[in-house]
């Protein structure tokens, strides 16, 4: 097969959709023989000249503005790629619209659904494009990616695509240079937050529980926030910079994936208390580097965390201060979820989720076909 993957999310820094793209199509590529072709555009970034030799793929470039080339295919599904980037088997789109095409079968990849069920915290692009057209996109696309079975229920609950039609490519854990061959017992670590600091994060019951634990002169390990801070997070920051908190938090900004491993080495456990993820790359990060996992029972968190990390409720301000608090004081019980984490972790390989790949692949192209 001829496959062509939109890998514009990975230009920048690779957050989590740059960087589940990324690792899917070296994983892919490591064991499938197809020929597979990276479709980049921007007017200002270009692609690291390594990447096609790293992936083993042909890298087509185009100065086109990300903006402009969005809205002509979302709203006028015009230019087909074909006139960008030649002919194709198979067109994946790293996001849930799709890339229109002649006579390629086409590929949308929905991770989660927080732009149709909360969209007054979407900007851009997205606010624009993806609640109204998503559903009609998706039932069109010959087959859908996303990265749990969660999501995979939203979708068809949602969207109106059949399951048959969606495919569950979740991220495998990843390989470390030191860490995950044991707990990572650091006895004066921090508690670590990662992702990019948005509405659907819900840093402000972390602060909350945080701070009711230095009020109360009660234990608690200093806080380290790690990521990139969307416009919407300027009142944390502020928070963050301001008493009780100045003197116990740290914030770091973007961490690079090269740089997330000694991030996680500090780190005494991970907390998460999202309202929402399709899947929760952090969580699955920190487990496979022996860090014990706080995170919330909402989304698909659950679905990654099994038994093997601690479920809470993302509104209960006094449940985290007390796990925060036990976090702190408890190495028997870290080192327990710890080595929970890293059991659990090994069921996820990107090797598993390429093969699903593949086999979406192949039963796409057949129903363009028979279309």
């Amino acid at each position: 097969m001829r496959i062509l993957v939109d890998y514009r999310p990975a230009l920048r820094a690779r957050t989590g959709v740059g960087e589940y793209i990324h690792t899917l199509v070296g994983a892919y590529t490591a064991t499938h023989d197809d020929t597979v072709t990276l479709f980049t555009s921007s007017w200002k970034d270009r692609p690291a000249p390594a990447v096609a030799r790293e992936l083993r793929v042909r890298v087509i470039d185009r100065r086109v503005p990300v903006s402009v080339l969005n809205y002509l295919w979302h709203r006028r599904e015009w230019p087909p790629v074909e006139t960008l980037a030649g002919e194709f088997d198979v067109v994946h789109a790293a996001h849930p619209l799709l890339i229109p095409s002649r006579r390629a079968a086409r590929i949308v990849t929905i991770h989660d659904l927080f732009f149709l069920l909360n969209p007054q915290h979407t900007r851009a692009e997205i606010r624009r494009d993806y609640a109204e057209l998503s559903a009609s996109h998706a039932r069109r696309a010959e087959a859908v990616i996303t990265s749990s079975a969660h999501t995979k229920r939203l979708i068809g609950q949602h969207l109106g695509v059949s399951p048959e039609r969606i495919y569950i490519c979740p991220p495998g854990a990843p390989t470390w240079k030191a860490l995950g061959r044991a707990p990572n017992a650091v006895r004066d670590g921090y508690i670590l937050f990662l992702g990019t600091l948005e509405p659907r994060k819900n840093l402000d019951v972390l602060l909350d529980a945080y701070a009711a634990l230095l009020r109360g002169s009660r234990r608690v390990s200093p806080l380290v926030i790690a990521g990139g801070a969307s416009p919407d997070a300027r009142a944390w920051l502020q928070r963050i910079a301001g008493e009780p908190l100045k003197h116990h938090i740290r914030y770091t900004g973007y961490v690079a994936h090269e740089e997330r491993e000694s991030l996680y080495a500090g780190a005494r456990a991970l907390v998460l208390p999202s309202f929402d993820e399709g899947f929760g790359l952090p969580v699955l990060e920190a487990m496979s580097a022996g860090v014990p996992v706080v995170t919330s029972n909402r989304g698909s968190l659950p679905e990654v965390v099994g038994d093997a990390g601690v479920l809470l409720d993302p509104g209960d301000v006094s449940a985290w201060a007390e796990t925060l608090e036990r976090l702190a004081t408890d190495s028997s019980w870290t080192a327990s979820l710890a080595g929970a984490g890293l059991e659990r972790a090994r069921g996820f390989t990107w090797q598993r989720s390429a093969d699903e790949l593949h086999r979406a692949y192949l039963e796409a192209v057949t129903r363009r076909r028979e279309r």
